[in-house]
């Protein structure tokens, strides 16, 4: 009898209520749910409570200016990106059972990531398969994770602060961040700084620079250093913060190697800490779970060995 219901749950299921509420917790809400949806607010509400009806759950407790998703609704949006992700793929599944190596690989991408090893992987792929294609995305760190963890993404290349138990992760590179003045600063080219000359400067940076977030350490430094609390110019890009820093808007950190042309072009100055700069890394990720068409499955392999062959110390940017 159970079995049987089980089997009457899923045909009668309407698969639209699993992709609808998958958005009302990813927006965090029904009227933003709605607007992402291009829905009306009542429709919205009504396909969640069709869905908690079919359930016999609750799977959001909603109270006024309060949203919470239960320990039901958490494990069921677990489900419904797993089940929105390999949907999504079918289309692509299918064209590549009659083709040779020529399907498409999306690679989402943290802002600025310079990886030798990255680069040379995609030359070797591309001279061994010319027919396949290549999609690259910048975004942030979060988004990174979950377009891989959608399948929306073959892989990505991020920031983690936290491991998600259903990706798996390789470090494909550590680089180090200092902060740096741009020339309209009033300590561009002065020598000799400590910490205690940045206290109550006011600084520019990245979304991810926070005690909680993947640039914990940058956050925790900043904080050392007794930099204004309020952050006047943030921004998921790392060109956009090179642009504040520049401008004057503020103190901000960058990587060491990144800022290392700007330096000695004058367009950035060093600022303190000069020994002991905060090591970030960035990883590979990648969904064990997805079913990668030949040409994505054939260049993570191909990277993955790469990384693998080559040690860390040859993967670390120079700290100095």
């Amino acid at each position: 009898m159970q079995e049987s219901r089980q089997t009457r749950f899923a045909w009668d299921l309407d698969w639209n209520l699993l992709r609808t509420f998958m958005v009302i917790v990813e927006e965090r809400g029904i009227t933003r749910a709605a607007d992402r949806l291009g829905l009306k607010q009542p429709t919205v509400s009504n396909a969640l409570r069709r869905m908690e009806e079919r359930l016999g759950r609750r799977l959001i407790e909603r109270k006024p200016n309060a949203f919470q998703v239960t320990a039901v609704g958490r494990l069921l949006y677990e489900e419904c990106v797993e089940v929105f992700g390999t949907v999504s793929r079918l289309p692509i599944l299918l064209r590549e059972v009659q083709e040779e190596v020529t399907g498409g690989v999306a690679i989402a991408m943290t802002s600025h990531v310079i990886s030798p090893l990255l680069d040379g992987a995609l030359a070797e792929f591309h001279a061994a398969h010319p027919r396949a294609t290549f999609a690259l995305s910048v975004t942030t760190s979060e988004q990174v994770t979950k377009s891989v963890l959608q399948k929306q993404a073959s892989f990505g290349l991020c920031l983690v602060r936290e491991r998600d138990p259903r990706l798996a992760y390789e470090q494909i590179y550590r680089e180090f961040f200092g902060f740096f003045c741009g020339p309209k600063h009033r300590l561009f080219g002065r020598g000799g700084l400590t910490l205690e000359d940045l206290r109550g400067e006011t600084s520019v940076s990245f979304q991810t620079d926070q005690p909680s977030d993947a640039l914990r350490p940058v956050a925790l430094l900043r904080a050392r250093a007794g930099l204004d609390s309020t952050i006047v110019g943030i921004s998921a890009s790392l060109e956009e913060v090179r642009r504040m820093i520049v401008a004057g808007l503020g103190i901000g950190p960058l990587p060491l190697h990144v800022a290392q042309d700007d330096v000695a072009a004058g367009r950035l100055w060093r600022l303190p800490p000069y020994d002991d700069p905060p090591p970030i890394d960035i990883f590979l990720a990648w969904n064990p779970a997805a079913n990668l068409n030949r040409a994505e499955a054939g260049l993570l392999e191909l990277l993955r060995k790469r990384i693998a062959a080559t040690p860390l110390s040859q993967r670390t940017y120079a700290a100095g």
